[in-house]
């Protein structure tokens, strides 16, 4: 990494979020598509779309176990009266060499395998003796068990339509149909399509890999000893996690210590393995936050206007953030402050929307709704910032929980949205209407 100067918009200009939000996203670009075997594709956003080559089913097929036969063969069948059939062998599933139905006959057919020729429709086995002359079946027995199944006679007790208990040829999809859309996010059931049609990989944009750094001397890894003066790391834990929940290959590095040499060396290590980075404490105004002592003047000499900028947004929680590009493929930075709930909150604004733009979604936000505020009391909020408060959202309705604190991460945790207080509302009264981001 090389000197540059920072880039600056005025040391005492104040962004909105959105202002902030809007060049993050106006800076990251989706990664470039790559081909991919379908396992490897999930999670993925497919980039162009995808056309059956081969009709679902490829041929008409039985829906049932039973027997295929010609509908007036069995046309008024009863149980007084069964409709006796000579059979000729059976199909099963995956079977090339199909027997053909004549009159009279009747070909034992399993679940998946081809309706043979001649036979227009199937009669499920409990609608039969199954061959053994005792009266209605349960079941059809193994052939292995019950060789002689497939030869001699079967009862028919009731009648079947024609095509009865068949799946036709393309009922599913038909071949030159488009199967996915440009722009699918592939899940299980995208896949299963896929490898349905015969498609062994697929073009998509590749997840994003995520590395977090959380930086501080005081930070201790949970399942160590703390010892006076500090605390676990949650923080890198916390949007880890989240990036994962948004859909990137996220990489946690341990904490930092507040040393700004160290932290360039590490950030210049995760290079190699990042299409984002993201930092988490060290960009307030204190003596040690290293974060900004490290990076507000690294940057790309070359490359004008490239570096990290660290800023001041008309927010609450999570005023002082950073943001820029670093290193030779100028790789996004987000620096976001070190309370937790200021991190974690600051995350679902700027870094999710940041991730979810990298894999080529059009939608990048967390979805919004109205709802009335239900409260014992009204909500404060800082005049001139726009403040995101822990809620619980059900039924049209939202209940604050926990207070205004940003290191409250035990409320975070039973919180499932944000509460939005806009910049110019200084009091919020309950049964009042509100903005909420949906978390869940």
């Amino acid at each position: 990494m090389s000197s540059a100067a920072p880039r600056t918009t005025g040391q005492d200009h104040l962004w909105s979020v959105d202002e902030h939000l809007e060049d993050i996203l106006a800076t990251v670009r989706p990664l470039e598509p790559i081909e991919l075997q379908l396992l490897d594709a999930q999670g993925c956003v497919l980039v162009e779309d995808v056309t059956v080559p081969v009709s679902l089913p490829p041929f008409d097929n039985s829906s049932m176990d039973g027997y295929a036969v010609r509908v007036s063969d069995v046309a008024g069948a009863s149980a007084e009266f069964p409709a006796v059939l000579a059979v000729v062998g059976d199909v099963a599933a995956g079977q090339a060499d199909l027997l053909h139905v004549g009159p009279g006959q009747a070909a034992r057919i399993m679940t998946g395998a081809p309706l043979p020729p001649g036979a227009e429709t199937v009669v499920p086995v409990e609608w039969t003796d199954g061959g053994l002359g005792e009266g209605p079946a349960t079941g059809m027995r193994a052939r292995s068990l019950s060789p002689e199944g497939a030869e001699g006679h079967v009862h028919v007790y009731r009648p079947a339509e024609a095509r009865a208990h068949v799946r036709a040829k393309g009922s599913d999809v038909k071949s030159g149909d488009r199967a996915l859309e440009a722009g699918t996010v592939l899940g299980p059931p995208q896949i299963a399509l896929l490898a349905a049609i015969g498609r062994g990989t697929v073009r998509v944009r590749p997840r994003p890999r995520v590395v977090v750094m959380s930086t501080g001397s005081e930070l201790v890894q949970p399942g160590e000893k703390l010892g006076s003066g500090q605390i676990y790391d949650s923080n890198s834990f916390a949007l880890t996690a989240a990036a994962r929940d948004a859909g990137a290959i996220a990489y946690r590095v341990g904490a930092v210590a507040d040393d700004a040499e160290t932290l360039r060396s590490t950030i210049e290590d995760q290079l190699v393995r990042a299409d984002l980075l993201v930092t988490t404490g060290g960009v307030s105004v204190g003596a040690y936050d290293v974060v900004k002592e490290a990076l507000s003047y690294v940057g790309d000499e070359d490359e004008p206007g490239s570096g990290i900028e660290f800023r001041k947004l008309a927010m609450q929680p999570g005023k002082p953030q950073g943001f820029g590009s670093i290193g030779p493929d100028h790789t996004p930075l987000l620096a976001l402050p070190g309370n937790p709930v200021s991190s974690y909150v600051s995350f679902e604004l700027f870094v999710r929307p940041a991730i979810r733009a990298l894999m080529g979604l059009q939608d990048v936000h967390r979805p919004r709704t109205r709802a009335t505020l239900t409260a014992r009391k009204a909500l404060t909020s800082p005049k001139g910032r726009r403040q995101f408060l822990r809620g619980t959202y059900a039924d049209g309705s939202v209940t604050p929980v926990g207070g205004a604190g940003s290191h409250l991460v035990a409320a975070l945790a039973h919180a499932d949205a944000l509460i939005v207080v806009p910049e110019d509302v200084e009091s919020v009264e309950p049964g009042s209407e509100v903005e909420v981001v949906l978390l869940g």
